[in-house]
This record gives structure tokens, sequence and C-alpha cells, in this order.
């Protein structure tokens, strides 16, 4: 008899085979990083051979590069959905920039570890580009999210939303360096205080 999970994989389309091998790496990449993370475990996980994955993507390489691609798309339709359900902007923003979502995001397993190896010196040009392309489309997305914030008269109209836009990317990423490089018992209140201004600078004027 043919063993049921052999039966389900056999039920899967191409489409339905190339989405869940895109998981599989989503979550092994973000859990390993991309160098160690091992195309063979991601294989294991989904109940395929390596060469099935190799089919459906090419190489390593594109496989990671379409997991970031992937992992961005996410980010941005989980902010678009905070603010189509009417979550206020800046209480969003404040949220997303506080020290505990960012070391949620920043922690192994999560998909800041995605974005982090995609933009690393050392990675390859097709890991590189898209990493770049998926900073930009968060980057785009976020600033879709300022003007928004305007319109509703929760951000200041002077505001330039994709410079600021810009400016709260580079908070987010920059979290790692600020904490391995400020050290000392104070650091968490600066993090605060950092969080804090950025969401002040935003703020519609009185």
């Amino acid at each position: 008899m043919t063993p049921p999970s052999a039966s389900r994989r056999t039920r899967l389309s191409a489409e339905e085979r190339r989405a869940s091998i895109l998981v599989a790496a989503m979550d092994v990449f973000a859990e390993h990083g991309y160098q160690r993370g091992k195309v063979s475990e991601i294989a294991a996980r989904v109940g395929v051979t390596e060469p099935v994955v190799f089919q459906n993507f090419g190489s390593k390489a594109a496989l990671f590069a379409a997991v970031v691609d992937a992992a961005s798309v996410r980010i941005c339709t989980e902010l678009s959905d905070q603010v189509t359900a009417g979550t206020p902007v800046s209480a969003l923003l404040a949220d997303v920039i506080s020290p505990a979502h960012l070391d949620q995001l920043h922690a192994r397993g999560s998909l800041g570890v995605l974005f982090a190896d995609s933009v690393a010196p050392a990675a390859e040009p097709a890991v590189a580009e898209a990493g770049r392309s998926a900073v930009r489309r968060i980057a785009d997305a976020v600033a879709d999210m300022l003007r928004h914030g305007q319109a509703a008269g929760d951000i200041a109209p002077e505001a330039d939303p994709a410079a600021a836009a810009w400016l709260l990317v580079s908070l987010i990423s920059a979290r790692p360096l600020r904490l391995a490089a400020m050290g000392g018992d104070d650091r968490e209140r600066l993090e605060y205080t950092v969080a804090a201004m950025a969401i002040s600078l935003l703020a519609p004027r009185a």
C-alpha cells in the first residue's frame, strides 16, 4: 500500500510543490542563515529530494532570493492589513520600531535574519540584488503607510514620506549595531529614546 504521506505528495500541483518548498526554505534560512541553511534540510521538511528543490528553483542562491522576495511581500501585506483595519499609523510605527519588537525581528528564526544575510558584503550577486529589491519594496510600503497617515492627520503633512521611510528602515536595520556599540546599562533607555524621537519627528505639530 502507498503510505498516506506519499499519496498526499503526489496530489500536489507544481505550484503547490513550489510554495511548500518556499515555506520550508523560509523557516530553515531564518533559523540558520543562508550559509548554514542546508537544502537537504529544506527538502526533508517538505518530504522531497534535493534534486526536486533544485528543479524548482535552480540553485540555493535563487531559492534564497525567492525567500527574501516572499518575506518582503509578507511584511508589506501585514503593514497594509493593519492600516486597512484602522490602526493609526503613529501607533503602528511605535509598535514596529519599539526595542522589544526590533529584538524579535533580529532574533534567529525571524524574517530579519533573511534581510541581514541578503545585504551582507559577502552575499552572492543574485542574493544581494534580491535583498536590495526587497528592502526597497518595504521602504515603498512604509512610505505609502505614511502617506495614509498624513491623509488621516496622524502624520505631519510636511514630512517627506519617502525620506521618512528610509529613516525608519535604517533605524530598524541598525538595531544590532547600536546594541553592540552602545554597551553599558544605559543602552535600553537610549533605544527607547531613539524610537520616541523618531515618532516625535513624524507627529503633527500642534
